[in-house]
């Protein structure tokens, strides 16, 4: 049996842009994108803190080290700059290899989205 699980959490980024003329996806740091080991497409579920919103898109890579969290498109709707957002991806896998998976978990620093 296959079962769907966090991969990768990206807990408590604040975003610093909201694009709505831009294709779509969300903007992530490098260094966050490698820490978390999410890869430049992959699906991702975005919650807003603040208002609760719950959506899906997809990552692009930002600069590294810039703190970049920008959401783009028609998700640019759901966020203001300066939001705390948790960023998640999940993999499906095996029930017993679930059991004894470790996600990537990343906490950033809140104010510049560091990882020091």
């Amino acid at each position: 049996m296959q079962i769907e699980v966090v991969k990768s959490k990206i807990h408590r980024v604040t975003v610093t842009g909201a694009d709505l003329n831009y294709i779509g996806s969300i903007t992530i740091d490098e260094v966050l994108l490698e820490a978390s080991n999410i890869i430049e497409g992959e699906k991702v579920n975005i919650v807003n803190i603040n208002n609760g919103e719950r959506f899906e898109t997809y990552a692009i890579k930002g600069a590294k080290n810039s703190g970049e969290i920008t959401l783009n498109g028609p998700a640019a709707r759901k966020v203001h700059k300066g939001d705390i957002i948790i960023i998640m991806s999940y993999a499906r896998m095996d029930f017993e290899k679930a059991k004894t998976f470790k996600p990537w978990l990343v906490f950033p620093n809140e104010k510049d989205n560091s990882l020091k």
